[in-house]
């Protein structure tokens, strides 16, 4: 019978199993792909369900208010699902799948960005985010653990693990959350400060 002190053990080991795994130019790529969002002033629009909706709250916090630098533009960054009156009025009056869909068709622009959170990879409502910002001409990142799911095929870049626990997926994703914004920080920061002296 496991232990409290060998399920604490495993865990760990199951996230940094994970972490080892993580493809590192998939990440570098989604600094460039921020950094020319950035420079070009487009929109970088986020969505998941459940646990990786409150994840894509939390990127939106960190990169809207985490990378401000004094003198510097700022990034632009919106929750799809954020908007509770809109994502329940599509709910009830379309389907539930069309929750982050639809405000992509009206948000999004072509070359902003729409990064996609999911563990399994196969959320129907993440699924027709994906096509939408397809629709839009928006680039797509996948943020996806269980190997990829469905997701993997559907967007731009897709970042990929194989664990198929949603925690600790979803513990990655906060921790992608936390490399990438303080990175869009500094550049930020290095940025206001060479357009100043």
């Amino acid at each position: 019978m496991k232990t409290r002190r060998d399920h604490i053990v495993g865990y760990l080991d199951m996230l940094r199993g994970m972490v080892d795994e993580l493809p590192l130019e998939a990440v570098e790529r989604v600094f460039e792909l921020f950094e020319t969002a950035y420079r070009e002033d487009r929109t970088i629009y986020i969505c998941g369900n459940g646990g990786s909706h409150s994840t894509a709250s939390h990127w939106v916090c960190d990169f809207s208010k985490g990378t401000v630098a004094p003198g510097a533009k700022r990034m632009r960054m919106i929750g799809l699902g954020d908007n509770i009156p809109l994502l329940t009025a599509y709910a009830n009056d379309v389907h539930y799948d069309q929750v982050f869909a639809e405000p992509v068709r009206t948000y999004a622009r072509s070359g902003d960005v729409v990064v996609l959170l999911t563990a399994s990879g196969n959320s129907p409502n993440v699924l027709e985010a994906a096509r939408a910002a397809k629709e839009v001409g928006a680039v797509t990142v996948g943020l996806i653990g269980f190997g990829g799911g469905k997701l993997a095929s559907l967007v731009d870049l897709p970042v990929v693990v194989s664990c198929k626990e949603y925690g600790p997926v979803e513990d990655l994703h906060l921790i992608l959350d936390h490399i990438i914004s303080l990175h869009m920080r500094r550049v930020i920061a290095e940025n206001a400060s060479s357009a100043s002296s």
